[in-house]
């Protein structure tokens, strides 16, 4: 998570904390997140099918920001990356823009040090990026740089980022556009997939009813943070749904700033999990975490309405 998140702090009141939980969770929520505390790391990594793609993904998957963007911190985000796969994480996402130091950005750095993973195991994982160019030239350049950093020659998924904020769907729609790339890029069969990102459900919404997307990224927390337009989240999954579209979840815990000592990962995590996603990404900022992460997925059951709604009223509290 964030690195301005102590998560160590959690982790060590993880037990105290679950008893704090009681007082204001239902004694079945309590249950289950004794459960996933218990749990090894080691268990199966359940898998869910990726909407149309064909694919079924881990419903836990390693996101490519926080370490594994940072270009100081290489060879810690290589262990993270190889480890997460060693675990069962099947499903990377990452971006161009993805790279950050202590003095700015730095595109490409997460590409980077991903691309130094997927150069021994490309075919353990689905491997997705982005382009936050809305343009047809501007597109295929970050692609043919996305494939270098990554060392691959193909990409199972590449998504426009963030909808809402780099471009528009009318970027989209004109002739020729990052969407037309992507349908040429898709012919070629150097993508297997073509999906869009972004932090609004309206938007992602008219985005699948204007074109056949494979797959959607879209912010999805309890807290509602750099969440918009929530009132069309249920008319998103439902379309997203009939339109057999994988939908991946991001954002959790808002980079970690929704923690506190009664709400912690062990109720984000799978209340996140509970809606009708495929999977969901998460940033890693060191092992341990990971282990959290993936022991908690390995032992996940729905969350029912009330539950979902104890955690989402402590969130936005």
């Amino acid at each position: 998570m964030n690195g301005t998140c102590d998560r160590r702090l959690f982790l060590k009141k993880s037990l105290s904390a679950t008893t704090g939980i009681g007082l204001t969770l239902s004694s079945g929520l309590m249950a289950k997140t004794a459960a996933w505390a218990n749990q090894p790391a080691s268990g199966v990594m359940p898998k869910q099918p990726l909407g149309k793609t064909g694919h079924n993904v881990s419903i836990f998957g390693l996101g490519g920001e926080t370490t594994v963007e940072q270009p100081a911190r290489r060879d810690e985000a290589i262990e993270i990356i190889n480890h997460a796969i060693d675990l069962g994480v099947n499903y990377i996402d990452t971006a161009a823009l993805y790279g950050r130091e202590d003095s700015g950005r730095v595109p490409g750095a997460s590409e980077i040090n991903i691309g130094a993973v997927m150069k021994h195991r490309r075919d353990e994982v689905f491997l997705a990026t982005k382009s936050h160019d809305y343009t047809y030239d501007g597109t295929m350049r970050l692609f043919e740089d996305s494939l270098r950093r990554l060392q691959t020659d193909y990409l199972d998924l590449y998504q426009h980022h963030y909808v809402g904020n780099f471009g528009t769907l009318d970027d989209l729609r004109r002739k020729p556009s990052a969407r037309h790339a992507f349908e040429r890029l898709k012919e070629e069969g150097v993508i297997k997939n073509i999906g869009i990102t972004g932090h609004s459900s309206r938007l992602l919404l008219e985005a699948l009813n204007d074109y056949p997307y494979d797959c959607v990224l879209i912010t999805l927390n309890a807290g509602h943070r750099a969440m918009n337009d929530t009132e069309y989240l249920d008319r998103f999954f439902a379309v997203a749904t009939e339109k057999n579209a994988g939908v991946i979840a991001m954002k959790v815990a808002h980079r970690g700033r929704m923690f506190r000592p009664d709400l912690t990962i062990r109720q984000l995590l799978p209340y996140t999990m509970s809606y009708p996603v495929s999977t969901t990404i998460m940033g890693i900022s060191a092992k341990e975490y990971l282990d959290e992460n993936v022991r908690i997925a390995s032992s996940f059951k729905k969350l029912n309405e009330s539950e979902m709604a104890e955690i989402r009223r402590l969130a936005q509290s």
